[in-house]
Protein backbone atom coordinates (compact mmCIF):
# COMPACT_ATOMS: atom_id res chain seq x y z
CA UNK A 1 0.00 0.00 0.00
CA UNK A 2 1.40 3.44 -0.81
CA UNK A 3 1.02 5.38 2.33
CA UNK A 4 1.59 9.31 3.34
CA UNK A 5 2.83 10.29 6.71
CA UNK A 6 1.99 13.67 7.05
CA UNK A 7 4.37 14.39 9.90
CA UNK A 8 8.20 14.19 10.80
CA UNK A 9 8.28 13.96 14.37
CA UNK A 10 8.63 11.00 16.97
CA UNK A 11 5.03 9.61 16.11
CA UNK A 12 5.51 10.07 12.09
CA UNK A 13 9.39 8.96 11.78
CA UNK A 14 8.66 5.65 13.98
CA UNK A 15 5.32 4.67 12.06
CA UNK A 16 6.84 5.67 9.26
CA UNK A 17 9.62 2.75 10.04
CA UNK A 18 7.33 0.34 11.25
CA UNK A 19 5.39 0.62 7.99
CA UNK A 20 8.61 -0.01 5.56
CA UNK A 21 9.24 -2.81 7.47
CA UNK A 22 5.75 -4.11 6.71
CA UNK A 23 6.29 -3.48 2.93
CA UNK A 24 4.43 -0.58 2.32
CA UNK A 25 5.87 2.13 0.21
CA UNK A 26 6.01 5.58 2.41
CA UNK A 27 6.53 9.30 1.43
CA UNK A 28 7.21 11.01 4.93
CA UNK A 29 6.10 15.21 4.26
CA UNK A 30 6.17 17.97 6.57
CA UNK A 31 4.30 21.59 6.83
CA UNK A 32 8.05 22.72 5.95
CA UNK A 33 9.61 20.02 3.39
CA UNK A 34 13.29 21.26 3.51
CA UNK A 35 13.20 21.29 7.09
CA UNK A 36 16.13 19.46 8.63
CA UNK A 37 13.50 17.34 11.25
CA UNK A 38 12.03 16.21 7.89
CA UNK A 39 15.61 14.97 6.61
CA UNK A 40 16.58 13.29 9.93
CA UNK A 41 13.29 11.04 9.94
CA UNK A 42 13.19 10.04 6.58
CA UNK A 43 17.21 9.05 6.97
CA UNK A 44 15.98 7.27 10.29
CA UNK A 45 13.13 5.71 9.04
CA UNK A 46 13.77 4.99 4.97
CA UNK A 47 11.06 6.89 3.65
CA UNK A 48 11.06 8.42 1.15
CA UNK A 49 10.14 12.06 1.31
CA UNK A 50 8.06 14.63 -0.30
CA UNK A 51 5.39 18.10 -0.52
CA UNK A 52 2.78 17.37 1.63
CA UNK A 53 0.23 17.44 -0.73
CA UNK A 54 2.08 15.53 -3.45
CA UNK A 55 2.10 12.56 -1.04
CA UNK A 56 -1.14 12.96 -0.12
CA UNK A 57 -2.42 12.44 -3.94
CA UNK A 58 -0.29 9.63 -4.31
CA UNK A 59 -1.61 7.60 -1.56
CA UNK A 60 -3.93 5.18 -0.95
CA UNK A 61 -3.84 5.91 2.59
CA UNK A 62 -2.87 9.29 4.72
CA UNK A 63 -1.29 9.42 8.56
CA UNK A 64 -1.72 13.04 9.89
CA UNK A 65 1.09 12.89 12.55
CA UNK A 66 1.60 16.59 13.30
CA UNK A 67 1.30 18.19 16.61
CA UNK A 68 -2.55 19.12 16.89
CA UNK A 69 -1.61 22.43 17.21
CA UNK A 70 -0.22 22.58 13.86
CA UNK A 71 -3.38 20.98 11.66
CA UNK A 72 -4.03 24.16 10.00
CA UNK A 73 -0.70 24.46 8.68
CA UNK A 74 -0.53 21.01 7.48
CA UNK A 75 -4.02 20.95 5.87
CA UNK A 76 -4.17 23.69 3.58
CA UNK A 77 -6.69 23.63 0.52
CA UNK A 78 -4.42 21.76 -1.56
CA UNK A 79 -3.64 18.94 0.99
CA UNK A 80 -7.34 18.46 1.87
CA UNK A 81 -8.13 18.59 -1.68
CA UNK A 82 -5.44 15.42 -2.38
CA UNK A 83 -6.84 13.88 0.08
CA UNK A 84 -10.51 14.13 -1.09
CA UNK A 85 -12.36 10.14 -0.49
CA UNK A 86 -8.82 9.02 1.11
CA UNK A 87 -8.73 6.79 4.04
CA UNK A 88 -6.64 9.23 6.89
CA UNK A 89 -5.73 7.88 10.51
CA UNK A 90 -5.18 10.53 12.64
CA UNK A 91 -3.04 10.18 15.12
CA UNK A 92 -2.92 13.31 16.64
CA UNK A 93 -3.69 14.28 20.73
CA UNK A 94 -4.63 17.63 21.93
CA UNK A 95 -1.77 18.05 24.27
CA UNK A 96 -0.94 21.15 26.21
CA UNK A 97 2.63 22.92 25.95
CA UNK A 98 4.46 20.69 29.14
CA UNK A 99 2.41 17.25 27.57
CA UNK A 100 1.02 17.07 31.10
CA UNK A 101 -2.93 17.95 29.89
CA UNK A 102 -5.54 18.41 27.22
CA UNK A 103 -6.29 21.38 25.46
CA UNK A 104 -9.64 20.25 24.44
CA UNK A 105 -12.20 17.51 25.57
CA UNK A 106 -15.40 16.50 26.78
CA UNK A 107 -17.47 17.92 24.13
CA UNK A 108 -15.26 17.34 21.27
CA UNK A 109 -11.88 15.97 20.37
CA UNK A 110 -9.05 16.11 18.11
CA UNK A 111 -10.27 13.57 15.83
CA UNK A 112 -13.33 15.50 15.36
CA UNK A 113 -11.51 18.39 14.45
CA UNK A 114 -9.47 17.09 12.02
CA UNK A 115 -12.43 15.17 10.41
CA UNK A 116 -14.29 18.85 10.18
CA UNK A 117 -11.77 20.26 8.17
CA UNK A 118 -11.34 16.94 5.97
CA UNK A 119 -15.14 16.59 5.12
CA UNK A 120 -14.44 14.97 1.87
CA UNK A 121 -11.76 12.08 3.55
CA UNK A 122 -12.45 9.30 5.96
CA UNK A 123 -10.75 9.87 9.21
CA UNK A 124 -10.25 7.06 11.32
CA UNK A 125 -8.82 7.73 15.15
CA UNK A 126 -5.98 5.45 15.39
CA UNK A 127 -2.43 4.74 17.14
CA UNK A 128 -2.58 8.29 19.33
CA UNK A 129 -2.86 5.79 22.22
CA UNK A 130 0.54 4.18 21.37
CA UNK A 131 3.90 5.72 22.23
CA UNK A 132 6.50 7.03 19.84
CA UNK A 133 8.72 4.65 22.00
CA UNK A 134 7.06 1.77 21.65
CA UNK A 135 5.47 1.60 17.85
CA UNK A 136 8.45 -0.47 17.27
CA UNK A 137 7.12 -2.93 20.04
CA UNK A 138 3.85 -4.10 19.53
CA UNK A 139 4.32 -6.70 22.67
CA UNK A 140 4.82 -5.42 25.73
CA UNK A 141 5.24 -7.76 29.05
CA UNK A 142 4.35 -10.45 26.88
CA UNK A 143 0.89 -9.31 25.74
CA UNK A 144 -0.15 -7.20 22.67
CA UNK A 145 -0.75 -3.26 22.92
CA UNK A 146 -4.41 -2.19 22.66
CA UNK A 147 -4.70 -0.41 19.28
CA UNK A 148 -8.33 1.28 19.50
CA UNK A 149 -9.77 2.50 16.09
CA UNK A 150 -12.40 4.70 15.74
CA UNK A 151 -14.41 6.13 13.07
CA UNK A 152 -17.58 6.81 11.37
CA UNK A 153 -16.63 4.74 7.89
CA UNK A 154 -17.40 1.06 8.94
CA UNK A 155 -14.71 0.18 5.69
CA UNK A 156 -12.11 2.44 6.05
CA UNK A 157 -11.93 1.43 10.19
CA UNK A 158 -11.66 -2.08 8.88
CA UNK A 159 -9.06 -1.09 6.63
CA UNK A 160 -6.75 0.56 9.45
CA UNK A 161 -7.56 -2.17 12.05
CA UNK A 162 -5.98 -4.90 9.11
CA UNK A 163 -3.27 -2.49 9.45
CA UNK A 164 -3.08 -2.41 12.79
CA UNK A 165 -3.25 -6.29 13.53
CA UNK A 166 -0.33 -6.18 10.61
CA UNK A 167 1.89 -4.48 12.57
CA UNK A 168 1.12 -6.63 15.51
CA UNK A 169 -0.94 -4.83 17.57
CA UNK A 170 -4.42 -5.98 18.85
CA UNK A 171 -6.37 -3.60 17.04
CA UNK A 172 -10.52 -3.69 18.49
CA UNK A 173 -13.40 -1.63 16.57
CA UNK A 174 -13.49 1.36 19.26
CA UNK A 175 -16.70 2.45 18.09
CA UNK A 176 -17.85 6.22 16.12
CA UNK A 177 -15.29 8.95 15.91
CA UNK A 178 -16.92 10.75 18.46
CA UNK A 179 -15.26 7.94 21.00
CA UNK A 180 -12.21 9.77 20.51
CA UNK A 181 -12.97 11.77 23.15
CA UNK A 182 -12.21 8.98 25.61
CA UNK A 183 -9.11 7.72 23.08
CA UNK A 184 -7.13 11.27 23.48
CA UNK A 185 -7.48 11.22 27.39
CA UNK A 186 -5.96 8.10 27.89
CA UNK A 187 -2.87 8.63 26.49
CA UNK A 188 -2.84 11.78 28.46
CA UNK A 189 -3.20 9.13 31.53
CA UNK A 190 -0.22 6.95 29.78
CA UNK A 191 1.64 10.23 29.96
CA UNK A 192 0.78 10.55 33.57
CA UNK A 193 1.89 7.52 34.75
CA UNK A 194 4.72 7.60 32.19
CA UNK A 195 6.45 10.94 33.24
CA UNK A 196 4.68 12.15 36.12
CA UNK A 197 4.78 9.07 38.22
CA UNK A 198 8.03 7.43 36.43
CA UNK A 199 7.17 4.79 34.81
CA UNK A 200 9.06 5.48 32.12
CA UNK A 201 7.56 5.04 28.34
CA UNK A 202 7.93 1.65 28.00
CA UNK A 203 4.25 0.70 28.84
CA UNK A 204 1.01 0.66 26.47
CA UNK A 205 -2.41 -0.47 27.23
CA UNK A 206 -3.93 -3.79 27.35
CA UNK A 207 -7.67 -5.03 26.91
CA UNK A 208 -7.42 -8.14 29.53
CA UNK A 209 -10.35 -10.91 28.44
CA UNK A 210 -12.56 -13.22 30.33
Amino acid sequence: MKIAVLGAGNVGSALAARLIAAGHHVVLAASEPGSPRLAAAAASSGAETGAAADAAAAADLAVVAVPFAAIDALLTDEVRDALTGKVVIDVTNPLAADYMSLTIGHSTSAGEQVAERLPRSRVVKAFNTVFAATLDTPVLGGVKQLLPVAGDDADAKQTVIALGDELGFEAVDAGPLTNARYLEPAVEFLIQLAYGQGLGANIGLHLARG
